[in-house]
């Protein structure tokens, strides 16, 4: 997916805070929750995300998603990442 196609979604959908922004390589993040829900799109390396205990590695062009509250783990890889994401309160 291209980036104004799914910034467009994100806004159509009523996330807000929208931004790009650059992850540096990052092992596994505990596990935690968000008062919000996040929507992002990898745009560059691999973004990792466990919920439920299942993980699952996102790369360029993939769309990953946590629902408020949701538990989950996430890890950034080596080479970093560079991800679009939304929250929606």
């Amino acid at each position: 997916m291209d980036i104004a196609t799914f910034e467009a979604q994100l806004k159509a959908d009523g996330f807000q805070e929208i931004e790009t922004k650059r992850l540096d390589p990052k092992p596994v993040n505990g596990e935690h929750g968000h008062h919000f829900g996040v929507r992002g799109l990898v745009i560059e390396g691999a973004f990792t995300v466990t919920l439920e205990g299942v993980e699952r590695t996102y790369r360029a062009g993939e769309i990953f998603a946590v629902e408020a509250g949701q538990l989950h783990f996430e890890e950034v890889g080596p080479e970093g990442a560079k991800v679009m994401v939304g929250r929606k309160h």
